[in-house]
């Protein structure tokens, strides 16, 4: 059974560096050695030499072509290691667990629980830590697992630099919070990395949802709060203070409702979970029907074909492309993702989004693919996965690349 502690620590010189770095990209998911040799930046050869002396060493295998041509892929050998990935909503928060020798995004449900950001770290921690156990124990299969990384995806703008939050620090997190440190000492772990949970939502869709060399992607996240993720020549794109990919806070009604940003018109005001939920509430002040609560239940009753929530959800869809037609102004990107809530609405949505996207942008920069996350609500937790296993990606920082 492979130990893959042994083969994590800090390596030196471009050979160690190198195998490290493949070695990480098979962790993060079972690939062909094109495919390898693509998500590192590495050359066909380079790869292969590798993938040969691991396959001697017994930490990797090399399954056989199948009958149909399709090339073979290479894969872990047994382990007990795992990742873990926690994605940290508003109001909810989901992790994901994965036995690295299984070698792609699977479709576990994962653990879900309603306790999110809003409920205070005190609520928050003691839950993640039961919810990370239940995660873990199922990946196990039956052996006991080593926790090997832990990534974390959250609702706010992250500083690359010190993996802390970008200032200004918005509710409900606390300008004091070092919540890759709290975690940590809750958990017992060394390796807590945490992102913006829409960097990390197109980080998966990047990883697992194509096998395709795609120089832009783009990943819309639309819940309580608004945010895009970009992927640009297989690296994400923070920016100088992590504030990249803020559409939610593009204006869009210069004298709308105000923002807990401080700004007022923005997008996350027009089209955010709390605002589609308002409109709706209001269109039906009166009614002797039983109004919705929830984004959950918008949607629910627009596919039961109510014509108020059918509206909003249309109209929600419009707005996000006419904001969207700008993006595609200045990046002209391959493929764009919408996750978060609203991909339950995808349906109702992406068609009007698609509309504005071409009626908004310069003739040409929106001919991208716009589809729904193919990894549904789970999306954000895997990419936290992905995330912590690419933390230990150190060493040859001057030449880094994405896996």
């Amino acid at each position: 059974m492979v130990q893959l502690r042994d083969h994590l620590g800090p390596a030196s010189g471009v050979k160690q560096i190198n195998r490290k770095r493949v070695l990480l990209a098979v962790m993060i998911k079972a690939d062909t050695q094109a495919g390898l040799s693509r998500r590192t930046s590495l050359s066909g050869g380079t790869v292969s030499t590798i993938v040969r002396e691991m396959a001697a060493e017994g930490t990797i295998l090399i399954e056989k072509h199948d009958s149909k041509g399709r090339s073979a892929l290479v894969r872990l050998c047994r382990t007990s290691s795992v990742a873990v990935g926690v994605h940290i909503g508003f109001n909810h928060t989901r992790v994901v667990a994965r036995r690295l020798d299984q070698g792609v995004a699977d479709r576990h449900p994962g653990e879900y629980s309603d306790i999110g950001a809003n409920s205070g770290l005190d609520r928050l921690l003691p839950e993640i830590r039961q919810k990370v156990a239940a995660a873990v124990r199922q990946a196990g299969g039956g052996q006991e697992p080593d926790i090997i990384s832990l990534g974390v995806a959250v609702p706010r703008m992250i500083d690359p630099r010190t993996g802390r939050f970008t200032s200004p620090v918005l509710p409900p997190w606390n300008p004091k919070d070092d919540l890759a440190k709290q975690l940590r000492q809750t958990l017992g772990l060394t390796t807590v990395v945490l992102d913006n949970d829409a960097n990390l939502g197109a980080l998966a869709e990047q990883t697992f949802a194509t096998d395709e060399s795609l120089e832009t992607v783009v990943y819309v996240k639309v819940s309580t709060g608004v945010g895009a993720g970009l992927i640009i020549g297989n690296s994400m794109v923070r920016g100088h203070r992590g504030m990249a990919g803020e559409i939610g806070h593009s204006v869009m009604e210069p004298r709308g409702s105000f923002c807990r940003c401080g700004g007022r018109g923005c997008l996350e005001t027009v089209i955010g979970a709390d605002s589609l939920v308002r409109q709706v509430r209001e269109a039906l002040t009166g009614s002797s029907l039983d109004v919705p609560d929830s984004l959950r239940s918008v949607i629910d009753r627009a596919h039961a074909n109510d014509a108020v929530c059918v509206r909003v959800l249309e109209d929600a869809g419009r707005r996000l492309g006419q904001a969207l037609a700008v993006v595609c102004n200045m990046l002209n990107p391959n493929l764009i993702v919408l996750g978060g809530r609203l991909e339950a609405a995808s349906d109702l949505v992406l068609g009007p989004c698609k509309e504005s996207l071409v009626r908004y942008s310069l003739r040409g920069t929106a001919d991208a693919v716009l589809r729904k996350s193919s990894l549904g609500q789970l999306t954000e937790a895997h990419g936290a996965l992905v995330l912590g296993l690419r933390s230990y990606d150190r060493d040859g920082e001057a030449q880094a690349v994405a896996v």
